[in-house]
C-alpha cells in the first residue's frame, strides 16, 4: 500500500500513531534530502542563476556575501569554472554526513602532504541553494562562528577562509586572489590599495579562454581538459615562453593559425598516451615544458627547418608524424633529436 505525502499533510490530526510514523520517516530519510525538502517547502521558487562567473556573482550577492567575487573565485577554483561538481549542484566541495549525498575520491592536504581520500558530498537542488548554504555558514555569522563577511577587503576575505579552516590547501587564499585579479584587475571598488599587484598574470587557475599570448589560449595548451590544467606557477611561466616563440612562428608564416596537438601532460595522462618517463610535456620543474604543433596550411617540414634555426633549446624532429616538438629542459640546453 502506498501513500502520498500531500494526503498525509491533509489528514494529519496530531494523533500519536501519525506522529510516530512521521518521526520514523524523518529518521529514515538522509539529512541532505531533508535539507533539500525544507528549502523547497519553505521558500518560493528561486530565481534562476546561470552557471557562469556573472551568475555566481549575482547569486552570492543575493545570498548576502559581502564580497561575492570571493565566492565566485571559489566556484571557479573548486568546480573548474562550473564544469565539475562533487555532487548534484555542489560547486564548492561541501561535505555531507557519511552515507548521504555522493561518495567521491578527492584530494586533501594533511600534515603538508596532498593525499587522495574518499568523502561524502552534499546534494543540492540548484546553484543558488548551494551558494546560499555556503554564504549562511561561512560568510555570515553562524552558531557562534564569525563569518568572513567581517573582512575589510576581498583579499582579506579569501585569507580568512583559509584561517578559519574552510580548505586544507595552504595555498587556497593565494589561488582565490589570483583568480580575482585575473577577472577583475587590481583596482576600483572591488579591492583595496593594500592588495598585492598580481593583476592579469597567467596562473594555473585562469579560465581556459585566457589568452596566454595574443593568439594562443590556456585551453589550447591543455586541450581544454581539466585533467591537464597546470598546477604550479612555474609551469605557466614556461608555457608563456613557449607561446611567445609560437607567436614568432605564426608571424613568420603569414599569421596562419597555430594548431597545438599536445601541451601539458600530467603523469597519468603522459603514461596513458605512452609518453617518455622524463617527457618535457610533464612540465616537471622550472624551465621544463613542451608543445607539439603545426601551422595550418604550411608544410610542417618548412616550419620545422625554421624552428631548428631559431629556437635555442630542445627541438624534436616530428615532421614525419605531422608536428614539430618545441621544448625546454633543465638548464635550457640546445638539443636536437629524432623520433624512433
Amino acid at each position: 500500500m502506498t501513500i502520498k505525502l500531500t494526503d498525509v499533510a491533509k489528514n494529519f490530526k496530531g494523533l500519536q500513531h501519525q506522529i510516530d510514523a512521521l518521526d520514523w520517516l524523518q529518521e529514515a530519510i538522509p539529512q541532505d534530502v531533508l535539507d533539500t525538502f525544507a528549502a523547497k517547502y519553505r521558500e518560493a521558487p528561486q530565481e534562476e542563476f546561470a552557471n557562469t562567473w556573472e551568475g555566481v556573482l549575482a547569486a552570492a550577492s543575493k545570498a548576502g556575501a559581502k564580497y561575492p567575487e570571493v565566492l565566485a573565485a571559489q566556484w571557479a577554483l573548486e568546480s573548474g569554472w562550473g564544469k565539475s561538481t562533487s555532487c548534484n549542484h555542489n560547486y564548492f566541495g561541501i561535505k555531507s554526513p557519511q552515507g548521504s549525498g555522493c561518495l567521491v575520491q578527492t584530494k586533501e592536504f594533511y600534515n603538508g602532504k596532498e593525499v587522495t581520500v574518499g568523502a561524502w558530498f552534499k546534494r543540492f537542488a540548484s546553484l543558488y541553494e548551494c551558494v546560499d548554504y555556503l554564504v549562511n555558514r561561512w560568510y555570515k555569522n553562524y552558531k557562534g562562528y564569525k563569518g568572513v563577511n567581517r573582512a575589510t577587503s576581498r583579499n582579506e576575505c579569501a585569507k580568512l577562509l583559509t584561517e578559519e579552516g574552510y580548505a586544507t590547501d595552504p595555498n587556497y587564499a593565494t589561488k582565490l586572489i589570483q583568480i580575482m585579479d585575473q577577472k577583475l584587475g587590481n583596482s576600483g571598488s572591488a579591492t583595496k590599495p593594500t592588495d598585492p599587484p598580481q593583476a592579469q598574470k597567467f596562473n594555473p587557475w585562469s579560465p581556459f579562454d585566457y589568452k596566454v599570448t595574443p593568439h594562443i589560449t590556456y585551453g589550447e595548451l591543455t586541450l581544454n581538459e581539466e585533467s591537464r590544467r597546470f598546477t604550479k606557477q612555474y609551469q605557466c611561466d614556461t608555457a608563456v615562453e613557449l607561446c611567445r616563440f609560437l607567436e614568432r612562428a605564426r608571424s613568420q608564416f603569414g599569421n596562419k593559425p597555430i594548431i597545438i596537438t599536445s601541451g601539458n601532460r600530467p603523469p597519468k595522462i603522459n603514461q596513458l598516451v605512452g609518453g617518455a618517463k622524463n617527457s618535457e610535456h610533464l612540465y616537471s620543474g622550472p624551465d621544463v615544458g613542451a608543445v607539439d604543433f603545426y601551422i595550418k596550411g604550411v608544410d610542417v617540414r618548412v616550419v620545422q627547418d625554421w624552428c631548428d634555426k631559431n629556437w635555442p633549446y630542445s627541438l624534436g624532429y616530428g615532421a614525419d608524424r605531422g608536428f614539430v616538438h618545441l621544448g625546454m629542459r633543465l638548464g635550457k640546453p640546445r638539443i636536437r633529436w629524432d623520433y624512433a
